[in-house]
C-alpha cells in the first residue's frame, strides 16, 4: 500500500478521533493525566520550544496502562471472568496485570527470558502470572495464541489492536491539549501503537502539526516499510530499547501510520544513551531507553526546526539499572 493510496481509503481506517474520545472517557479517573514538561536547557539546544509528555509518570510506568486498560474494560464480563493472555517484553506486561487487577480480570503474561528483571518482577507483583520463553527460539505470539486456546482466555497483543491504538492516542490528545497547537509530535515507534494512536489525534486536533516516528536503527522495520509502502520485518532487533524489540508494524498500524505519519528517523544505541542520560542530567526525570527515543531524535539533530512548537512523547520510564550500569 502506497502512501497516497492510505489517503484515499482514509474513511476505512481501523481507529478514528471518536474512537481516542470514548477511550478518554473510559481512562478518566484510572489513567494519570500526565505532566507536561519544558527544559530551558533543550529549547536553547534545539532552537524551538519542546513540550515533553511525560508518560514515564503513568500508572505502571509506561503509556501502555492506556491502551491496556481500555481494552480489557471493553471485553464481556463472562469474558473478563475467564481472563486474558498477553505477549510482551515488558511494559505491556506491567499494564494488562495491572489493567487486569484493577479490574478483576485474570491475566497470563508470556515474556522472553531476556526481559528487564525490573519489568518481569513488577509484572508479577501486579498479580498476573508469567511464562518466561527463549526468544531466540520461540515465536511468542504463537505461545500466546496456543495459551489463550487452551484455556478460553482473551488475546491482547500490545499494539495491533483497534481499543490498544485508541488508549494509547490519548497521550497526544491530552497533549495537544495543554500544549496547544504544535509544529511537530515525535513518537517513538514498537509495533506503532502508541505512534499511529497519537497521530489519529494530532490530525484532528492539530491540522497542521506533522506527526513523525522515531525508532532504533537496528530494529527499523518500520521506518523500512514506511518508505517502501509495503510491510517489511526483522528478525529479533538487538537495541537498548527493549521496548521497541518488535519485528513489524501490525495489520493495523501500518495502514494508520501510512495515513497519518508524515515521516519516519532512527538513531542508533549510542545516541539513544547519550540523548537518555543528558535528561536524566538536566530534567531530573528517570527515563528507560525506549522512552529516549522520540527525544533522541530531536537532541541528535535528526530533525531540524528552528523556531518550532515540538511536542515529544517520553514514552515510560522502567529502567533497569543494572543493565544501565553496564550501558554507562
Amino acid at each position: 500500500m502506497s502512501r497516497s493510496t492510505a489517503k484515499r481509503v482514509g474513511d476505512s481506517l481501523p481507529v478514528v478521533y471518536a474512537d481516542v474520545v470514548a477511550a478518554a472517557a473510559r481512562l478518566a479517573g484510572h489513567a494519570h493525566r500526565t505532566p507536561v514538561m519544558t527544559s530551558r536547557s533543550v529549547d536553547e539546544r534545539v532552537g524551538g520550544q519542546v513540550f515533553f509528555k511525560c508518560e514515564n509518570f503513568q500508572r505502571m510506568g509506561a503509556f501502555k496502562f492506556r491502551g491496556a486498560f481500555n481494552a480489557l474494560s471493553l471485553l464481556p464480563e463472562a469474558q473478563k471472568k475467564r481472563g486474558v493472555v498477553a505477549f510482551s517484553s515488558g511494559n505491556h506486561a506491567q499494564a494488562v496485570a495491572l489493567a487486569g487487577r484493577l479490574l478483576g480480570v485474570p491475566a497470563t503474561i508470556v515474556m522472553p527470558d531476556d526481559a528487564p528483571a525490573v519489568k518481569i518482577a513488577a509484572t508479577r507483583h501486579y498479580g498476573a502470572e508469567v511464562m518466561l520463553y527463549a526468544r531466540a527460539t520461540s515465536d511468542r505470539e504463537a505461545l500466546a495464541r496456543g495459551i489463550a486456546e487452551r484455556r478460553g482466555l482473551a488475546l491482547i497483543p500490545p499494539y495491533d489492536n483497534q481499543h490498544i491504538i485508541a488508549g494509547q492516542g490519548t497521550a497526544a490528545k491530552e497533549l495537544i491539549e495543554e500544549a496547544g497547537p504544535l509544529d511537530y509530535l515525535l513518537v517513538c515507534c514498537g509495533g506503532g501503537g502508541l505512534l499511529s494512536g497519537s497521530a489519529v489525534a494530532a490530525t484532528a486536533l492539530a491540522p497542521h502539526c506533522k506527526t513523525i516516528g522515531v525508532e532504533p536503527e537496528a530494529g527499523n522495520d518500520a521506518t523500512l516499510s514506511f518508505r517502501a509502502g509495503a510491510l517489511h520485518t526483522v528478525t529479533n532487533p538487538v537495541t537498548v530499547a527493549d521496548g521497541a524489540r518488535t519485528s513489524s508494524l501490525g495489520k493495523l498500524t501500518f495502514p494508520l501510520i501510512m495515513h497519518h505519519v508524515h515521516d519516519m528517523l532512527t538513531v542508533n544505541d549510542e545516541e539513544l544513551i547519550r540523548s537518555m542520560l543528558y535528561l536524566w542530567e538536566r530534567m531530573k526525570i528517570v527515563i528507560e531507553p525506549t522512552g529516549a527515543l522520540a527525544a533522541t531524535a530531536l537532541l541528535e539533530g535528526k530533525l531540524e526546526a528552528p523556531g518550532a512548537r515540538i511536542g515529544v512523547i517520553i514514552s515510560g520510564g522502567n529502567v533497569d539499572l543494572k543493565a544501565m550500569a553496564r550501558y554507562m
